[in-house]
């Protein structure tokens, strides 16, 4: 998910009438503004009037973002057991409505036992795996990177408030985005990672602070009743969870040589690329709020 960046070369060249103009952080921005705010009345919807559909939100989320990982691992060669991660995905999250953490952390470490055994006999009894630890090792990769962060999101919304507390973590996440975009944008000349991300900026990270803990203080306070400190925390937590997990999807794209992981959402990219910053903060949030209120 882009955020606090820099702005682009004036020397970039100009789109062809096929390619509509991009803003100066590289994004489609009529495009991503509309489907961004679908994707977010759409989780409101949920929300205020049956917050249990979440998990099924989350599930049917966490499903294609998982295939479009796989798919674009298949597509540099790494055999990754496609099926039993897609099945143990949705276990990891079904598994924590009736049982909580613990149903999701099982179903997590049942996950890597089946992968490990199928990506064993894939070919077969009789053939010798190839390049059998790095598939497997990129395999429990993904599981815990989009099954396992995600099911945190769910198992907020069965707690007390808990369609408060993704609320929290929603608007979150959203002013963490605005607030990198807009101040990487107008003052971002300061390179934060260039190697892996060359667009975001300190200054843009400075934009997501202010307006992250600013857009936490107020929905901690007003919806969930609790500290402004603790506020102030999860919004800290969220703008370094979020940035963390945009680097970490930006550093996997840079491997597999890659724009993005698909092209499902215009101006977004791929359904992950709208995930990488949710899912670490999802985990973060949890934590914080559990711990606090």
């Amino acid at each position: 998910m882009p955020a606090h960046e820099v702005p682009a070369s004036a020397a970039s060249p100009e789109p062809t009438p096929e390619q509509p103009a991009a803003s100066k952080a590289g994004r489609n921005l009529p495009a991503a503004i509309g489907v961004g705010s679908a994707l977010g009345l759409g989780v409101i919807l949920v929300l205020v009037y049956a917050p249990m559909v979440w998990v099924g939100v989350v599930a049917a989320a966490i499903a294609i973002a998982t295939w479009e990982v796989t798919k674009r691992l298949g597509e540099a060669g790494i055999a990754v057991p496609r099926i039993p991660l897609l099945l143990g995905g949705q276990a990891i999250i079904w598994l924590g409505w009736p049982y909580g953490a613990t149903g999701g952390l099982g179903a997590f470490a049942g996950t890597a036992l089946v992968c490990m055994v199928w990506r064993l006999f894939d070919h077969g009894l009789a053939a010798t795996p190839r390049n059998y630890l790095r598939d497997t090792a990129v395999t429990l990769f993904v599981a815990a990177w989009i099954p396992l962060l995600a099911s945190f999101a769910t198992l907020m919304v069965q707690q007390e408030d808990g369609a408060g507390r993704v609320f929290v973590l929603m608007i979150g996440v959203v002013c963490s985005d605005i607030g990198g975009y807009v101040a990487g944008v107008l003052f971002g000349k300061h390179p934060m990672v260039p190697r892996i991300s060359p667009k975001k900026s300190w200054e843009g990270l400075g934009g997501s602070l202010v307006f992250a803990i600013i857009g936490s203080v107020l929905t901690v306070t007003l919806i969930l009743d609790g500290n402004p400190w603790v506020g102030v925390l999860v919004g800290i937590m969220l703008v370094l969870t979020g940035t963390i997990g945009d680097l970490i999807e930006s550093q996997v794209k840079r491997d597999l040589k890659i724009k993005d992981m698909g092209t499902l959402l215009p101006g977004h990219g791929g359904l992950m690329d709208r995930l990488d910053s949710l899912l670490p903060s999802a985990f973060a949030t949890w934590l914080v709020l559990t711990a606090l209120l």
